[in-house]
């Protein structure tokens, strides 16, 4: 700034002075010159304005030096100016920024419209090829994310948050690491279930054995698998147990072997046991015919030739349990008119008053009439047959009940049941190929 050629120290100090009054910015500006060597005074409202001054008046000509004494003006702690100014500022950005934000938000509900029209579409066109309704909700809204995140990322960017979108696009595999850590049980139980109602090992109202536990399928959840034991209990299973775990369907086949043993005496026919045995299997009406029964000669006891007596049950109309039991008392029946013994591998007979023998000449009768204990063959023994038990050709009696399957039983127990409140949705279809909603 040139003022005058070869300008006087008084020159130099009136035209600073005037700047500096002219800016408003200090309180009793002073300026005095030596020699060219400029020295400021006064008050400035902050170093801002106090650095301007010491640049003003180096730039000034003829100017050798500048010493600054502008002391910085200090704020009363009642004056709340500067916070006036402040939220003044920001009300001021708050409205230029609203059209921003409305057209953010109105993009953000767009993408979220546009998301679920997505994965609508995807849930349709999946489901003629995707079986299961769990895996088709997560294609679907793997499909729709990408699209979330896009629109979420012009919406950060429209409101003047770039680094903030990015930071979220970018760390969003990272959050998903560190949620994946955290929940890991949580996360191997829903994969779990979704593999589960994908490959379908089994369907509601299957009976399965896994875990240890054995029931029918009420249902299969995100979290967990829900069965009903024979004893009528609810039992949730990890579905992480249940897909790592070793899964018996007894449904899948209808038809389960079902087999005894029972021992003959050495002296009775084995071709007619096996035959009276045979007969039996054949007239029952639960047993099938397909597989065929067998009566197999399984090994020779103490006092008995053991057969192994082999049957096929379709449990899904009979209970196996019900029919064992009427087969083997049916079996035991025949064998008695047949006359095949059935003996224990030992047997004594203990006579309480003696018992009196014959002794060849010469000898003497036994003085000692005490109880004796003579060996009795079960073959001597007469077996008596009640006249009910001769009568009784039922395939099954009252005490079995009937030949239905458990299943029946268990339905109606699950129908008055309560189902655990946080057992959720179910993901896989009945037998029948519906699914519970």
């Amino acid at each position: 700034m040139n003022i005058l050629p070869d300008a006087g120290d008084a020159d130099i100090a009136q035209r600073l002075v005037k700047i500096l009054d002219a800016t408003n910015w200090f309180e009793d500006p002073g300026v005095r010159v030596d020699e060219g060597v400029v020295f400021l005074s006064g008050t400035a409202e902050s170093a801002a304005h106090s650095e301007w001054a010491s640049q003003l008046a180096a730039s000034t000509q003829d100017v050798v030096a500048v010493v600054n004494h502008i002391a910085l003006k200090t704020a009363s702690p009642w004056d709340f100016s500067a916070s006036f100014e402040s939220l003044g500022q920001t009300f001021v950005h708050a409205a230029q920024a609203t059209p921003a934000i409305l057209l953010g938000g109105i993009l953000l509900i767009l993408t979220g419209a546009l998301c679920a029209a997505i994965a609508s579409v995807a849930r349709r066109s999946l489901a003629g090829k995707v079986r299961s309704l769990l895996l088709r909700q997560v294609l679907a809204r793997a499909i729709a994310i990408p699209v979330f995140l896009v629109g979420l990322y012009l919406v950060l960017q429209l409101s003047g948050l770039t680094s903030l979108a990015l930071t979220v696009l970018g760390g969003t595999g990272i959050v998903g690491l560190i949620i994946g850590f955290g929940f890991r049980d949580i996360a191997e139980n829903f994969l779990s279930s979704i593999l589960i109602s994908a490959q379908r090992p089994f369907a509601i109202g299957d009976l399965i054995s896994v875990a240890d536990h054995q029931g029918f399928v009420q249902r299969v959840t995100t979290r967990s698998t829900l069965l009903m034991t024979l004893e009528g209990n609810h039992v949730q299973i990890p579905n992480s147990s249940v897909y790592k775990g070793t899964i018996i369907n007894y449904t899948t086949n209808p038809k389960s072997r079902a087999s005894f043993s029972v021992g003959i005496g050495y002296a009775d026919s084995i071709q007619t046991a096996q035959a009276t045995a045979m007969q039996v299997l054949r007239e029952h009406p639960a047993v099938v015919t397909d597989p065929k029964p067998m009566v197999l000669v399984d090994s020779l006891g103490p006092a008995t030739v053991n057969l192994s007596i082999f049957f096929w049950v379709d449990i899904t109309r009979n209970s196996q349990l019900r029919v064992l039991s009427a087969v083997i008392r049916l079996t035991k029946r025949a064998f008695e008119r047949a006359g095949v013994s059935m003996p224990d591998e030992a047997r004594e007979v203990v006579f309480p008053d003696g018992l009196p023998i014959d002794l060849p000449l010469g000898q003497q009768t036994p003085t000692n009439t005490s109880a004796a204990k003579v060996p009795l063959d079960t073959r001597d023994v007469e077996l008596e047959i009640t006249s009910s038990d001769r009568d009784d050709d039922r395939s099954v009696n009252d005490a079995e009940g009937n030949l239905e399957a458990e299943s029946e039983d268990i339905y109606s127990q699950a129908a008055f049941s309560r189902v655990p409140e946080a057992s959720g949705a179910n993901l896989i279809a009945d037998v029948d190929g519906s699914v519970e909603k």
